[in-house]
Parts: structure tokens; sequence; C-alpha cells
């Protein structure tokens, strides 16, 4: 890289300091560090920078990024890269990475954890003792050794979920669209026949794209052969309020738990969503967490250690 020019990084949101502790190694590095930054800041600052890391604070579209002429490289200190308009950086040459590797085992303890509490009504039992309730064959739970657990997408998320399922004695299947050949030692490859037949338990751990918006619909839940649990530690709008709420008045679906949520602003749901929602939100066999499946002390350090060498590597092929 050249000498001349300074290589600018912008971090607008709040990040381990493990971040700037290894960036501020590479020689000729400015490091702006503005977690608190405004909209209309960010387009002063956008301008100057070389590289932006970003969590989720602003959805980057092209009307923003325009102002970033000098703009090589965007660090989503994170997974999920479905609030960024990836066209505009291709059609402006602009490299996007993320830090999976940093917070996976997180989600594939949360899933585990969402499964464990689902099955074992452990959140249902604790309210109850503590109001000395003590309903014991009300509470009465499942095991998950025997049952069959289908993982969509094979990627970081759902091979880390697989691993953590490796000691439970359960069969893991996985579909991934994008990958062949995707078949380890904690689960075995599978088709979405084999998993509408075989599912005891879906879990999503997929992107969001275009084609998968809504993925989760009345027919897609009608084509499984038993009932099942769902789990979505991925996107919301994967698996919408309408379609759970179909799966359990259906009976199709046993129970679901959910880390992300279709409309995550609560207080600007849809009429619709409004009713789906508070249906969810009433029913014992609904499970809610605020999309923090990959959020702990250890992943909040990881993803910043993971995205400081991402850049690094970036920072020396330029």
């Amino acid at each position: 890289m050249s000498t001349n020019a300074p290589f600018r990084i912008l971090i607008i949101d709040q990040v381990h300091e493990s971040l700037q502790n290894n960036l501020v190694k590479l020689p000729n590095v400015v490091i702006d560090y503005q977690p608190e930054i405004t909209k209309e800041a960010l387009v002063e600052a956008l301008p100057e920078a070389t590289v932006l890391v970003l969590r989720s604070k602003i959805k980057l579209e092209p009307e923003l990024l325009r102002f970033g002429s000098k703009l090589r490289l965007i660090a989503r200190a994170g997974a999920g890269v479905d609030e960024i308009d990836d066209r505009y950086l291709t059609e402006n040459q602009i490299t996007l990475i993320n830090a999976p590797e940093g917070n996976r085992d997180a989600v594939g303890e949360h899933t585990v954890g969402m499964l464990l509490t689902l099955f074992n009504k452990l959140n249902l039992a604790d309210q109850e003792v503590r109001h000395k309730k003590w309903y014991r064959e009300a509470n009465r739970g499942l095991e998950v050794k025997g049952k069959t657990v289908a993982i969509i997408g094979y990627g970081n998320m759902g091979k880390a979920t697989a691993q953590r399922l490796s000691g439970f004695e359960c069969e893991v299947i996985a579909y991934d669209k994008y990958k062949s050949d995707y078949g380890d030692r904690y689960a075995r490859q599978a088709d979405m026949e084999a998993v509408f037949q075989k599912a005891d338990i879906l879990s999503f751990h997929i992107p969001l794209l275009s084609e998968n918006r809504h993925l989760v619909t009345p027919h897609y839940l009608d084509r499984f052969q038993k009932p099942i649990f769902l789990l979505n530690l991925a996107r919301g709008e994967v698996a919408p309020f309408a379609a759970v709420r179909y799966g359990l008045e259906k009976g199709i679906v046993k129970g679901a738990a959910l880390d992300v949520l279709e409309n995550e602003k609560l207080q600007t749901l849809t009429p619709q969503q409004q009713t789906d929602f508070e249906f969810l939100a009433a029913s014992p066999k609904v499970l809610f967490s605020p999309h923090v499946g990959g959020w702990t002390f250890e992943s909040y350090q990881r993803i910043s250690e993971v995205l400081a060498e991402k850049i690094a590597a970036y920072y020396h092929q330029m």
C-alpha cells in the first residue's frame, strides 16, 4: 500500500477495544472511533474514510454510500450483511467483509439452549414455581435423544449448532442450497424432501436473501410429515409471524423458539403483525429472545479480533 495517503478507518458502532488495539499497529493508519455518530454526521465523515466498520446501526443504502468517495472496504462486526446494498458495492469496487467466525459458537450454544428450554418448559416452570405452583406432570419434558434435527444453512452457524448437538445422540441432517459435499461428522447432507419427511426439529441458520424472505409459508409447513419444533436464529423475515402462527394453530408447529423477529422494532408493527405477534406472545409454546443469539461477552471480543485480522489482510494486499 502507498504510504502517502492515510488508511482511514471510521468505526461507527461500539466495538471491543481489541479491534483498535490491533489495527493501530498498522503503519499510516488513522482510526476515527465514533460509536455515537448520527446519520447526518456520518455523511460528513464518510468522504475521508477508506474503511467503514459498523454493526447494525445504519442501513447502508446507495443514497448514503455515495458520500464515501474514498471508501474501499466495509467491515461488518457480526455475521449478517443484509442491511448493506451489495449491488452498489460491486458496481463501485468496494469490498465487504464480516466476522461470522466470531459469534458462531455463541449462536450454536444459544440454539441448543432455546431447544432445551422448549423441550423442558423451563421458562414456564420457573415462573410457576416462583408463584408457588408445583405442576410436575404439566411440565413433563421431552428428550433430544432420538430426534431428527434438520439444520437449514450449513455455514458457520449451522455447523456450530450441529457440533453442539453431537453429544445428544440425535440424528442431525443439514440442507444448504449453496453448498455441495458439505456433510461431516456432525451432520449428514440431505435434500429438502428428506427434511420434510424426517425432521422433528427445524433450525434456521441462513442469511437473508431476496429468495428466502418469507421462506416459511403455510404451504411450506404443510409439507412436513411430522409435527416439528421450529427454531429461528437467522433472520426474522425468513419465518414471519403469520406463518409461525399458522403452524401453531394447525398443530404443525409444536413449539417455536425465535431469537429474531419479522419486525424487531416492536413499536412499528403493522396491524396484522401486531395481531399475529400478540398471538405468539400469549402462547406458552413460543419462546423469544431479543436477537442475542450471537451476542455474548466472548463473541463481542472475538468478533473484533476476527475483523481486525481481515482488515489487516486487506490492508497488506492493497
